[in-house]
């Protein structure tokens, strides 16, 4: 077992790509996970374990939004451990690509934690307004669930988007994959990409504090989401139209 230097510095060969990855992720959360993914290699904790710690963080973080009032001291322990949980998310594959020990268990445990979490985080947001809120209006209850839904939607078609677009790719054999993935990664991409980050969203729960500015900070990233799910199903369905034309 290598020095921590050393295992550092095999973990900066050991990224994805950075095209189609905001700003954000790619300059905090990704360093972050690599740190992270490092003590674990040092510790002996294998991909599905560092998995189980950022959800242990995400869903504690999760727990303390339904269920406790909101409050200044509730915000920083809570964007800290949403953002710990996203960093430990990073490092579960970074851990897999080092040590070679990733496999289908360790991708399905994966993208079942990271669904959770899109699940209740706005569940708990929706508990939250219930249980504390002094809301403007009962019609402030919706506004969580079509995040919801603008979120999970997001998620599962981008994962299929994925997954059908890989199975289109290896059936054109090496060479065709090849050239569809040469695109260069682009910066205004990067940063256009930061509102649809989770990473950015989990900053808002810093507002807990002040409830107005809260719902307004949630409310504008919910729209922010929505729009982007349409932007992302238009140009997935123009993309897996492509593959099966090409």
């Amino acid at each position: 077992m290598g020095s921590t230097g050393t295992v550092l510095r095999e973990l900066r060969g050991a990224q994805k790509s950075a095209k189609g990855v905001s700003l954000y992720s790619r300059y905090v959360n990704r360093p972050a996970g690599r740190v992270l993914a490092a003590g674990a290699y040092r510790a002996g904790l294998t991909p599905n374990q560092v998995t189980l710690i950022s959800a242990l963080f995400t869903y504690g973080a999760v727990a303390a939004v339904a269920l406790v009032e909101p409050s200044w001291t509730l915000a920083v322990p809570v964007y800290a451990a949403l953002a710990v949980g996203f960093a430990f998310d990073s490092a579960d594959g970074q851990l897999a690509r080092l040590t070679g020990r990733g496999g289908p268990d360790g991708e399905w445990l994966d993208h079942v934690v990271d669904c959770g979490k899109l699940l209740l985080v706005h569940t708990a947001v929706l508990i939250s307004f219930y249980r504390f809120g002094e809301l403007p209006s009962a019609t402030w209850l919706l506004l969580p669930l079509g995040f919801q839904l603008a979120a999970v939607l997001t998620f599962c078609a981008g994962l299929l988007r994925e997954h059908l677009g890989k199975a289109a790719a290896s059936a054109r054999g090496p060479s065709w994959a090849a050239t569809t993935s040469a695109a260069p990664v682009s910066r205004v991409r990067a940063v256009a990409l930061l509102p649809a980050d989770y990473g950015v969203f989990c900053l808002v729960f810093l507002l807990l504090g002040a409830p107005g500015a809260f719902r307004a900070g949630y409310a504008a990233l919910a729209v922010v989401h929505t729009l982007f799910l349409a932007a992302f199903l238009a140009k997935w369905f123009r993309e897996l139209k492509a593959l099966r034309a090409g």
